[in-house]
């Protein structure tokens, strides 16, 4: 799938490098806050193979205070404007559920707008991605990040998400909007057991005609069950996002680039095994 004028397609899936430009976020809030060491953090990424930056000026971890646009923008645009100078052929996601923030990220180069609400903390994020013509990513989240882990109860976790992405792409398509991109929401108001279950039955959302993106990159619910800190939840990180790719991923949202495009390359070199080579070789062992 490939959206008009827009430069990435999903025939091999991407890699979406995370940039935390947050004192408070779960895993590395506070080490990207000098403008050398983002720009230092996003070459690096771009020379592991990361084929979009997600900069996101706004912590979203369970609890977290929402800083309020305004805060927002001044923490985010002089970023966006120095990696844009600095990487002109950059694909920039801004991850942001403010749709003031939306339209000035965009004015100033952002190519993708991340919204971890689905258009549903600020009613005009839509009319803006309408107006911009922006791809956005759509995401599955209950409540907000400062209650969302307490509204976790669904009666069927997987349909209750997928009739939300229907009404949702319904809303977005009588706006005009059509480059979209789904994100289940791993997480975000979802238990441990809830995280599984929609893993599991990730291939459901494929159904929906748009590219699927996963995060779950050092979430608790690799670190929960492998009773691991969050620094050391990177091999588990891999074991997850390699089943998502098998069950149809097509953006994985990750802190660790490198791992992710070694896990996309397995993967893919896993689909290009033919059944008729495997024949040959169960014939010769």
């Amino acid at each position: 799938m490939k959206f008009p004028d827009y430069p990435l397609d999903f025939a091999i899936p991407k890699v979406m490098g995370i940039l935390n430009l947050t004192p408070d976020s779960f895993f590395d809030g506070g080490k990207y806050i000098l403008i050398e060491k983002i720009m230092e953090r996003v070459e690096q990424m771009l020379l592991e193979g990361a084929d979009i930056i997600d900069a996101g000026a706004c912590s979203s971890r369970p609890g977290a205070i929402d800083i309020g646009a305004e805060e927002e923008i001044k923490r985010l645009l002089p970023v966006i404007k120095e990696l844009k100078a600095s990487f002109p052929h950059l694909i920039l996601s801004v991850d942001t559920y403010h749709s003031m923030v939306a339209k000035k990220a965009i004015e100033c180069g952002a190519n993708l707008i991340n919204d971890i609400s689905g258009g549903s903390i600020d009613e005009q994020m839509f009319d803006v991605i309408a107006e911009k013509g922006t791809p956005y990513v759509l995401m599955h989240m209950k409540g907000r990040p400062q209650n969302m882990q307490l509204q976790a109860t669904y009666d069927d976790l997987v349909t209750e998400m997928y009739d939300y992405f229907v009404k949702k792409i319904e809303s977005l398509h009588q706006k005009g909007v059509n480059k979209i991109i789904i994100d289940p929401g791993f997480g975000f108001g979802k238990s441990t057991e809830h995280n599984f279950i929609l893993l599991e039955n990730l291939g459901i959302f494929k159904t929906l005609p748009y590219p699927l993106l996963v995060g779950i990159s050092r979430k608790s619910m690799i670190s929960k069950t492998l009773d691991v800190k969050t620094e050391h939840a990177l091999n588990g990180t891999t074991v997850a996002n390699t089943i998502a790719l098998m069950k149809g991923a097509d953006i994985l949202r990750v802190h660790d680039v490198k791992e992710a495009k070694e896990a996309i390359q397995m993967v893919e070199m896993l689909k290009k095994a033919s059944p008729t080579t495997n024949k040959k070789q169960n014939a010769n062992p």
